[in-house]
């Protein structure tokens, strides 16, 4: 008789589930041995579910390098899920308006648990090209969008975020305690914005908006993101002016509006 699997179900599925996120951050691929290492487990369990998602289209395999990658099949799976929202029809045109009016690169972004998360991103063709793409997750302390996901959320769900994710330092610049990122979401309610001043990356800069629902959540970010000579603080002003404008057409097309929800907006 054929002995059971070891692997339960939830176990395969929890498995899986992690070597998309593994993928998501490696823009290079990974190797069977390589993800074996990163999560700690068999190269022959590894190796039974790279094959598996191979053969369902979810990953291709580099046969010369042995380095296997997302396809766009996942990215077509979710797609489904944002036009279920509406979100990102509505949001999309007005994104490419403010990247064509600014030449900096747009992105939408949100809040997916701990994490912001890209669902868009428009660059200018020719301009400088930001190393960030969609799906990619980014901690919210630190990125504008981030700060713009959270500013609105109640301060016990604040302190889980900080409790789950903590306050990395990544470059002089960065937040790293719970006070100061309080103070500064204080500013982002005041004023309707969020900055990144090189808090995340070296030399770049990013400015955000929220997005709100019909129900005056936060629905998503909308953010412009430029090496700091593209973002120079004098011009600083008139990048936050388009920005809040789209981000209040935004909301308005989801619902928002009604005097109740006037939240720096």
């Amino acid at each position: 008789m054929r002995k059971a699997s070891a692997i339960s179900p939830v176990t395969s599925i929890d498995r899986t589930l992690t070597i998309f996120e593994v993928l998501s951050h490696s823009k290079k691929g990974l190797s069977n041995s390589e993800v074996s290492r990163k999560l700690r487990l068999p190269k022959s369990t590894i190796s039974y579910i790279l094959r598996t998602l191979r053969q369902r289209g979810y990953l291709y395999k580099d046969d010369r390098l042995g380095k296997y990658h997302l396809t766009a099949k996942l990215l077509s799976v979710g797609s489904q899920a944002l036009r279920g929202i509406g979100l990102h029809d509505v949001a999309v045109p007005i994104l490419q308006e403010v990247v064509d009016k600014t030449g900096l690169a747009g992105h939408l972004a949100i809040l997916d648990g701990s994490e912001a998360v890209y669902i868009e991103k428009i660059d200018k063709p020719g301009f400088i090209k930001m190393d960030t793409w969609v799906g990619r997750r980014m901690e919210v302390h630190c990125t504008s969008v981030g700060k713009a996901l959270i500013a609105y959320l109640p301060t016990e769900s604040v302190k889980e975020i900080i409790k789950a994710k903590g306050l990395s330092k990544h470059t002089p610049k960065t937040i790293t305690s719970p006070h100061r990122l309080f103070r500064e979401l204080k500013k982002v309610r005041a004023a309707g914005y969020s900055v990144d001043n090189s808090e995340n990356n070296f030399d770049v800069r990013c400015i955000a908006a929220p997005i709100f629902n019909m129900q005056g959540g936060v629905e998503a970010a909308l953010g412009l993101t430029g090496i700091e000579s593209q973002l120079r603080l004098q011009k600083l002003k008139g990048y936050v002016k388009v920005v809040k404008q789209a981000a209040r057409n935004i909301s308005r097309q989801l619902g928002y509006g009604t005097p109740r929800h006037r939240s720096g907006l």
